[in-house]
């Protein structure tokens, strides 16, 4: 293998390792910001402020408020967390994951529509996606800074 042969091949891993091209980035962030911001006042402050349209749903699981207030402390937590560069991929899986449980409590118990949280699970699942680098070099180095 020649030395150019090597340096091409660093160069191929360096740039895959450090994530999207820039307009894949820009525009994965302004899907951060705003879905960041619908998930902190849509989502999740009804739920935490106890707002009757929002607890109605929880009121026919049976489960208390208790579970209102958990998910709308989760989606809020989520929607900054999409807003804070190190952990937006992490924050974009656990918002995945939850509406993952919504869809399924919307379907099975709740007989509410699950156009809404499949939307979001893709939204969700495709900034995860986008965010993979950040969220492996998080694992791997936690809040040190990584250069």
């Amino acid at each position: 293998m020649t030395t150019y042969d090597r340096t091409a091949e660093t160069v191929l891993a360096t740039t895959a390792a450090e994530g999207p091209g820039r307009a894949l980035g820009i525009t994965t962030w302004v899907f951060q910001i705003l879905l960041g911001a619908f998930m902190i006042v849509a989502s999740g402050a009804p739920k935490l402020f106890a707002v009757e349209a929002a607890a109605t749903g929880f009121d026919m699981i049976g489960w208390g408020d208790w579970f209102m207030y958990l998910v709308g402390a989760l989606e809020i937590a989520g929607g900054i967390g999409l807003l804070i560069p190190r952990v937006s991929g992490l924050a974009a899986i656990g918002l995945s994951l939850l509406m993952i449980g919504a869809a399924i409590f919307n379907a099975a118990l709740l007989d509410f529509p699950v156009l809404t949280p499949l939307i979001l699970l893709a939204f969700f699942a495709g900034i995860a996606w986008v965010r993979r680098h950040q969220t492996q070099r998080f694992l791997k180095h936690g809040f040190k800074s990584v250069r």
